[in-house]
């Protein structure tokens, strides 16, 4: 406690990163920021865009970086993403900043940071163009979380050979998040198809009874097919969770090599 005090007199420290320290939380005007999620968790913590001014916006990415050495804000606009640069450019002019246009997610590092990096493939495979929004989202927390991240587009069961001609791909992936709207068909076909664990993520396209994402929801819900199923368009959710099996499948592969070599070593 005190050396963090004396830390924070020097200026080495700001008081925002010594509250998160503290208290696992950073408070701006704009709110909370949970800096200790990943720790806890194992998932960055995310700033929602939808419903924020883009100065709220904007504040909350500064305390991220200034707290974590990263910001990820998902659903964000043009004003908020013009907003989230100005700040960090003034606040971190060296931190490098990403806008995932088609997404919408915003992904700022500070200098130094030092994100994981995870021996395990997280492919995200989407039914149509229209589904690229949600699917988008997926990515950009999977590779966050240190997954090596595969895309696979366009494959919906209108034409059943476009995923055929896909499969080696997604036999070869450590987890699969589907996206698929209407029906929600996909993420049961490739469920069917291989031995990954597949997440299935509904997304509010397709018109009429059941549109919006209901159909597809309960379509993946009532699944013959082994599968787990988030939200309609919880984009974040899927990847989290392709993140989370990403570490798991890295942390055995790291175990089985240390088997390995142990066992190289006695038999020696």
């Amino acid at each position: 406690m005190r050396e963090l005090l004396e830390a924070v007199a020097a200026g080495e420290v700001t008081p925002a990163e010594a509250e998160a320290r503290l208290s696992g939380y950073a408070t701006d005007d704009a709110g909370r920021f949970d800096a200790a999620r990943e720790t806890r968790r194992g998932v960055p913590e995310a700033i929602l865009g939808e419903g924020k001014t883009p100065a709220e916006t904007a504040s909350l990415a500064s305390t991220a970086v200034e707290t974590t050495g990263r910001a990820i804000v998902t659903r964000t606009d043009a004003d908020q993403q013009d907003a989230i640069r100005e700040q960090l450019a003034d606040d971190y002019p060296e931190a490098e900043v990403w806008v995932h246009d088609r997404s919408g997610v915003v992904v700022a590092h500070a200098a130094d940071f030092e994100g994981p990096d995870l021996d395990a493939t997280a492919t995200v495979v989407t039914a149509g163009t229209s589904d690229a929004v949600p699917a988008g989202e997926a990515a950009v927390v999977a590779a966050e979380m240190g997954a090596t991240v595969e895309r696979i587009e366009d494959v919906g069961v209108a034409a059943l050979t476009r995923i055929v001609d896909q499969l080696d791909r997604l036999r070869a992936a450590d987890v699969l998040v589907v996206a698929a709207g209407r029906e929600g068909a996909l993420p049961t076909v490739v469920a069917g198809l291989v031995d990954t664990p597949v997440i299935g993520l509904p997304v509010s396209t397709g018109y009429g009874y059941g549109g919006e994402g209901e159909a597809a929801l309960a379509g993946m819900l009532q699944s013959c097919s082994v599968l787990s199923v988030v939200n309609v368009d919880a984009g974040f959710v899927a990847g989290a969770q392709a993140g989370l099996i990403a570490r798991a499948v890295d942390a055995q592969t790291a175990t089985s090599r240390a088997a390995d070599g142990d066992d190289g070593n006695r038999s020696g």
